[in-house]
């Protein structure tokens, strides 16, 4: 059923399609704040220490990969290390079917298994689907930064919301 997906780890396998999902939302949307796509070994690269380090999740339903989740180093200094920050892509055929919210609970859940105390999402503040996303999981905003960043000609806030875990 259409209607029916799964929530996994990832396997180098899914890195085509990872890309392909993060290359669209940078060319296309504020998502991200990269304006130019990632290649394979790029992808490849942040694959491998993403996986063996933290966590990368995927979404699958009958058509394949349909959206991925991961969290990685908050900050560089040790003082951070229960700190994460993560993110989620869900693809535009896949979305209203719950996906995105499954993505983050298995998120939540694999950070808590691993023991860390914050979990930190830098959303645009206008992508209001995913702060009321993450506010329905129980983040909360911490912090807006005005116009810290730019893509499409123009400036964009940065909303901070956090979870404690």
């Amino acid at each position: 059923m259409a209607g029916e997906f799964r929530i996994e780890d990832a396997t180098a396998a899914d890195i085509p399609a990872i890309a392909a999902i993060y290359n669209h939302a940078a060319i296309h949307t504020t998502s991200t704040w990269h304006e130019y796509p990632r290649s394979e070994a790029e992808m490849q690269a942040w694959f491998e220490q993403r996986s063996r380090d933290y966590a990368v999740l995927a979404a699958r339903d009958v058509t394949g990969l349909v959206g991925y989740a991961t969290y990685g180093q908050f900050r560089v200094p040790s003082g951070y290390r229960g700190t994460a920050e993560h993110s989620l892509y869900v693809t535009q055929s896949a979305r209203g079917r719950g996906i995105g919210k499954a993505l983050l609970a298995a998120l939540i859940e694999k950070a808590r298994g691993q023991g860390l105390h914050i979990l930190v999402g830098g959303v645009s503040s206008d992508n209001d689907l995913s702060i009321k996303l993450h506010t329905d999981m129980g983040f909360v905003e911490t912090g807006r930064l005005p116009q810290v960043g730019r893509k499409f000609d123009r400036w964009l806030t940065l909303v901070f919301l956090q979870k404690q875990l």
